[in-house]
């Protein structure tokens, strides 16, 4: 049997209408949700966390209590950017930690932990707090292609990722490149090597992922990431009704309960037609784009560049920029494009064109790189343009955290006035300005909520 988690409320909407679905909409799925049968249901991490708060007006600690309480029988699980946590640099490990924990107290089951250059480094800390608190740890190996990332690659970090004693591993294709024949093989030669489960996750961007889900349960995969219906498919994940009418009746029957199912259905249908209708979700993100599967591009990776492009008067310079991409990634020492080095990759790649000159001008988040404050490339780096960009400067060969002192205690009392629990200060600590902003409303309409009725107080939170 296969298992199912499904992935509509995080990645799903992610994927196609920028983590916009909000607290109430993602509990009243989550509360049919758990009938469905479904090995865990993904609700937490990614970008949600930041659109809660930059976007949503929402408390995302308060929004998985919430799912948590609706949604008692199924595992929770999250996205977890290993050092990075949810934000888009390294933390120090007084954080991480502190963030794992309440995590799991907070509801969540299942951590799934990857990082963007499958330094495995910094991953440890992540895995050890994850254990360390009673929580399942996943870990994600961020899958791409080039001259380095073979077969032979993949199996020897799995190798490593069974040894940091984690529950299970996933094969995170977060472009949709991985092709059938290729999942085959890969899945066989990692399920010969590792007694683990195996997960897979992709996307339909490129119109592969359905073929190729099917090529690795046939191989033998333990488990699949799917969305309900009809948010899925285009830069999202394949639907799950689909594979489990696909796979009904067979040995590897997900054997789910289409009852619940038809239930969530309608109720789906609703939500993903108010994101048609205000415009966040364009009809051009459920579209199959299989150039991807050339320039290895994300679907989000490519919306943020037609965007740099649009905003600099140059959309007419797109196919430079496509071209540039892959030249780009192999002078960084190909790596994979996930957050954050996808956005580094794709920023560089605009620069590069729009200059006119290669490394013209560069991102801090590119020095930084090169400066090896994100960990270790897969392949050699590109010396004359390190040398270009950052000159004669130190390059650090440590784990970047190891560089970075506490942070936690240091923000607690820097924000006493506004922090009022521990989750407070993680979310000081990932987004510090907007996370202040968002506190400072918060608890000031609190406070004049309780000064109101209690009937006011208690429809606050419903």
């Amino acid at each position: 049997m296969v298992k199912i988690v499904e992935t509509s409320v995080r990645d799903g909407h992610q994927s196609l209408f920028a983590t916009r679905m909000n607290t109430e909409e993602v509990v009243s799925l989550a509360r049919i949700y758990d009938k469905v049968g479904y090995h865990a249901i993904e609700v937490w991490g990614g970008a949600t966390f930041d659109s809660c708060l930059r976007f949503l007006n929402e408390d995302p600690w308060e929004r998985l209590r919430l799912v948590r309480e609706a949604c008692p029988n199924t595992k929770l699980q999250m996205l977890f950017r290993g050092q990075n946590i949810l934000g888009y640099r390294h933390y120090s490990d007084d954080v991480v930690e502190m963030f794992c924990r309440k995590a799991i107290e907070n509801g969540i089951d299942i951590i799934r932990v990857f990082d963007a250059l499958n330094d495995i480094r910094n991953l440890k800390m992540a895995v050890e707090s994850t254990k360390k608190y009673g929580g399942q740890c996943q870990i994600a190996l961020s899958y791409t292609t080039s001259p380095v990332h073979t077969i032979e690659y993949y199996v020897n970090l799995a190798k490593e990722v069974e040894k940091l004693g984690t529950d299970s591993l996933c094969i995170k294709d977060m472009a949709g490149v991985l092709v059938p024949e290729d999942a085959e093989k890969l899945v066989k030669a990692l399920k010969k090597e590792i007694s683990i489960p195996l997960e897979l996750h992709s996307h339909c961007t490129a119109g592969v992922c359905e073929m190729t889900y099917m090529a690795a349960i046939k191989a033998g995969i333990d488990i699949v990431d799917t969305s309900l219906s009809p948010l899925s498919n285009g830069t999202a994940q394949p639907s799950t009704q689909a594979l489990a009418v696909a796979l009904k009746g067979t040995r590897h029957d997900p054997k789910l309960n289409f009852e619940a199912i038809h239930q969530a259905e309608p109720l789906m249908t609703k939500i993903v037609n108010k994101y048609v209708a205000n415009g966040l979700l364009n009809p051009k993100s459920l579209q199959i784009n299989p150039n991807i599967l050339t320039y290895q591009v994300p679907g989000g990776m490519l919306s943020n560049m037609i965007k740099q492009l649009t905003d600099q008067g140059a959309m007419d310079r797109y196919e430079e920029v496509l071209r540039e991409i892959p030249r780009v990634r192999k002078d960084l020492g190909y790596p994979p494009l996930v957050t954050p080095m996808s956005q580094m990759v794709g920023t560089q790649a605009v620069l590069n064109i729009l200059a006119g000159e290669r490394y013209k001008m560069c991102a801090k988040e590119v020095k930084d790189y090169l400066h090896g404050r994100y960990g270790q490339a897969p392949a050699p780096i590109n010396e004359e343009v390190r040398h270009k960009i950052i000159g004669d400067d130190e390059v650090i060969s440590c784990r970047p955290a190891d560089l970075l002192k506490p942070e936690f205690e240091g923000l607690k009392e820097k924000y006493r006035d506004i922090a009022r629990c521990d989750e407070d200060v993680l979310s000081l600590a990932l987004f510090e300005q907007v996370a202040a902003d968002f506190l400072k409303k918060k608890y000031g309409e609190s406070e004049r909520a309780e000064e109101s009725s209690e009937t006011d107080e208690f429809e606050m939170f419903i």
